[in-house]
């Protein structure tokens, strides 16, 4: 697994994957730009299109993980605040 790609070794994200299609959903298709990127990103010499393409998908694959923290930060238990002494 590349730096890139989220990991999973977190118990939240791993329940969330065995549980929720959404979730599973959004990592699938995060996994696929990933893919789609290296592949932009190993070519020798890009069309401008290619580069445009490039970019465009490091911006929803950005906005995905995104979601995707989002969704994991929604599921982990809240912590009471520390009580403060007066």
């Amino acid at each position: 697994m590349t730096d890139a790609q989220l990991p999973m070794k977190d118990p939240v994200k791993a329940a969330l994957l065995r549980t929720d299609d959404g979730f599973r959903q959004l990592v699938q298709e995060h996994q696929a730009l990933d893919e789609r990127i290296r592949h932009l990103s190993n070519l020798n010499y890009p069309t401008d299109q290619q580069r445009y393409e490039e970019i465009s998908l490091k911006k929803k694959k950005l906005a995905l993980k995104d979601r995707i923290e989002a969704i994991v930060r929604g599921h982990l238990p809240t912590q009471a605040p520390p009580l403060t002494q007066q």
